[in-house]
């Protein structure tokens, strides 16, 4: 029965610490201010991830969740609160990063080789390190958490899971909460302290299901797609073209839709009904049959291939004019 609120707890703690955050004295420590990277003009504080982590961690103990999985979310919440306070050494944040990516693969490793504990480690450590790249529009990164975890709750719950799937609920839950300050126009960022941690769970999670047989390998990629896609198509042409792609840039596809006129909130309710849309067809495609799962997955491929010519289109015509 406790197991049953977990959500509501994550929800009410993450509530109460943003509220708390964002009293003056708390928001000078943190202040975003902007640079190259930034869509925003004015200093922001970014202390939103010590409102999320400790909510979505209250709510992943109360259901039950692995405990090395939540000692490794706070512990790189506290080195990018670290980063967010004062710059940590790429090298040193990808190290770490790395390292508890392969601690948890091998943790949950059972009679496989460490080719798979590798690949897995890499998978967990990209979405943690993508998921900061796209966290740079108000409500974009909390609503993708929002919808996303909130796909993988529901997965797991329709398939019998019910403590991943209220671990899910919760950080679901706690990014909720966050909206209500994070939402255009934000009052509070949820800097590399939040942005961290909730793409290291988007991974970690996302093998933990396929581990438990909740979904298979590709439900994660589905469900997180608005950020995987756009992540990996710029840092690849960004590669390509022989930039320094580790760089803070403004050339993501969501960023260039703000730098062709688009505001915050126009953006974030259009990437809202594209992350909905995707959480739907994966739910759809994960019970459906193997016929209408690879048209489900074909459609989303070139509905993504199409929004993506839209916007390269539009932002030639935009240097040429």
């Amino acid at each position: 029965m406790l197991r049953l609120v977990a959500p509501f707890a994550a929800f009410a703690l993450s509530w109460l610490l943003l509220h708390g955050l964002q009293t003056p004295a708390a928001a000078a420590w943190f202040l975003d201010r902007p640079n190259q990277r930034s869509l925003h003009a004015t200093p922001i504080p970014r202390t939103g991830g010590l409102g999320i982590v400790p909510g979505l961690a209250l709510g992943m103990l109360l259901a039950g969740a692995d405990r090395l999985l939540i000692a490794l979310t706070v512990g790189l919440m506290l080195l990018s609160l670290l980063d967010d306070w004062k710059a940590v050494p790429s090298g040193v944040r990808l190290a770490v990063h790395a390292a508890a990516a392969i601690a948890l693969s091998w943790a949950g490793a059972q009679d496989v080789g460490w080719l798979q504990v590798l690949l897995l480690a890499l998978a967990i450590a990209w979405m943690t390190n993508l998921y900061n790249f796209m966290d740079g529009a108000d409500g974009l990164a909390g609503g993708m958490a929002v919808l996303g975890f909130g796909a993988y709750g529901s997965a797991a719950w329709i398939g019998g899971q019910p403590v991943l799937a209220l671990a899910c609920l919760s950080i679901a839950a706690a990014a909720a909460a966050f909206l209500l300050y994070n939402f255009p126009p934000a009052r509070i960022f949820m800097g590399d302290a939040g942005s961290i941690p909730l793409g290291f769970l988007a991974g970690g999670l996302g093998v933990a299901g396929w581990r438990s047989g909740s979904w298979p390998l590709w439900f994660p990629l589905v469900v997180f797609a608005p950020f995987v896609t756009d992540a990996t198509v710029t840092l690849v042409r960004r590669a390509l073209r022989r930039e320094r792609f580790w760089k803070a840039h403004r050339s993501h596809y969501y960023q260039r839709q703000v730098l062709m006129g688009w505001t915050h909130r126009q953006l974030v309710l259009a990437e809202y009904a594209l992350m909905a849309l995707t959480a739907a067809a994966a739910l759809w495609a994960l019970f459906a049959g193997s016929e209408l799962r690879a048209s489900i997955l074909l459609l989303l491929v070139a509905l993504y291939l199409g929004a993506a010519l839209c916007v390269d289109l539009r932002w030639r015509a935009r240097r040429e004019a």
